[in-house]
């Protein structure tokens, strides 16, 4: 019997029901809905597909994917799943195709565009087996992406119906993402990270500006990001995209930390090897954060001179994986290629910055087991999911369940 779907116990979002981070049936509807449905999902950078036959693998939610450039140039995308008894297409998670892809299990053969060419044994073999005469291979195949490049990003969608990739982003959105990636770049290290926790968990926590100088000690210690500081946050007309950004201001540091008796202004802390913090001008606006988000589930960072894309993939109910991609720009001096190095210390599974992302969304994870009647408070900076010059705010937590809501629920 198929299990009752949540209900929203209020119109508004500000109380989100706990139960949605731990219900299966959620979590099926969600690969339907959201990313099967009408959105752009990141699938890989434009550099790491340089030359025909080049590929990678990924996923779209659930669904496993191959991305491929093909003789044309163009990068196509296809489900990763051999239309003859479902057995991946493609093991490795990157690689170069001579010509085509050929299933390991019984050896049908498939192009760079997905199309399906070969069939082993077709005809069968000295007048016996083979497939019937009515078999044709169009119509067998696996299902295909539309695909969209922009700032050299690919995005990958299952449905017709998604807007062009700028009118899904939107203005604001899509200047923010230019602002990082105007010129090109290199991939110049990975990570992939496990989450003990829902995929909505990671997500709002990345949207969420409130938390970071509170639960990263290393931020306010060496004054990296304080609400204090300039900056602001910015949410899309559709809520599911955010970009939220400050400034370093050494000379605008106050008290508010230490009167509240947060131990996020513990100064007894010190680095050992204060150059990781030695960086360099990078941007002429003064930000030396920004974090930048679309739904459903893509961020691009700055943090000083450490630049990279996440993709967050949901893998459970109650687990998902965080793969990272460190980047630098092509035409990077030796001098600024190793600050990016050493700065790659800051983030990541056991960064001093976000070594503890990994682990809070685990916290909530076990700490709503038993709440599935109760609701998360999302009320700090009101009830709206608009842009607001300060970040003591959850309004683009509200604003990604304004976008969820409308895939979820149209």
């Amino acid at each position: 019997m198929q299990e009752q779907t949540i209900h929203w116990k209020s119109p508004g979002l500000t109380r989100v029901p706990f139960e949605l981070y731990s219900d299966r049936q959620t979590a099926h509807d969600e690969q339907e809905r959201i990313y099967r449905g009408a959105t752009w999902n990141y699938l890989c950078l434009d550099a790491e597909l340089p030359g025909p036959g080049d590929y990678r693998t990924t996923f779209v939610g659930e669904t496993p994917v191959v991305v491929v450039r093909d003789d044309d140039g163009e990068i196509y995308a296809f489900e990763n799943r051999c239309a003859h008894r479902g057995a991946l297409i493609v093991l490795e998670k990157s690689g170069k195709a001579a010509e085509n892809f050929q299933c390991v299990y019984h050896a049908w053969s498939y192009n760079r565009q997905g199309d399906l060419t070969g069939v082993a044994f077709e005809k069968g073999v000295k007048g016996q087996g083979g497939m019937p005469a009515t078999f044709c291979k169009e119509e067998h195949g696996p299902r295909k992406l539309m695909v969209a490049v922009y700032c050299g990003l690919v995005f990958g969608s299952f449905s017709e119906d998604v807007a062009p990739i700028e009118e899904y982003l939107g203005p604001e959105i899509c200047a923010r993402i230019e602002r990082v990636l105007h010129k090109p770049v290199e991939v110049i290290g990975r990570f992939t990270q496990a989450l003990p926790n829902n995929w909505k968990l990671y997500f709002e926590n990345v949207k969420d500006s409130y938390h970071a100088s509170l639960l990263h000690l290393f931020f306010t210690t060496f004054e990296l990001n304080r609400l204090s500081q300039k900056g602001g946050v910015i949410v899309d007309e559709s809520g599911g995209h955010h970009v939220s950004f400050s400034m370093i201001d050494p000379g605008a540091a106050d008290a508010s930390y230490k009167e509240q008796g947060l131990r996020s202004d513990d100064a007894q802390y010190r680095l050992k090897d204060p150059s990781v913090l030695a960086g360099f001008t990078e941007y002429d606006d003064g930000i030396t954060l920004q974090i930048l988000s679309v739904f459903p589930g893509f961020v691009l960072q700055q943090i000083q001179n450490c630049l990279a894309v996440r993709q967050l993939l949901p893998k459970s109910v109650e687990r998902s994986e965080l793969n990272w991609t460190y980047i630098g720009y092509t035409d990077d001096t030796p001098e600024q290629r190793t600050v990016r190095l050493k700065q790659l210390n800051l983030v990541g599974p056991a960064g001093f910055i976000s070594m503890e992302d990994g682990a809070v969304g685990g916290f909530v994870q076990r700490g709503i087991a038993g709440a599935h009647d109760r609701d998360a408070v999302v009320e700090m900076g009101g009830d709206d999911t608009g842009s607001s010059e300060g970040r003591a705010t959850e309004t683009s937590v509200r604003g990604f369940w304004k976008a969820y809501r409308a895939h979820m629920e149209a």
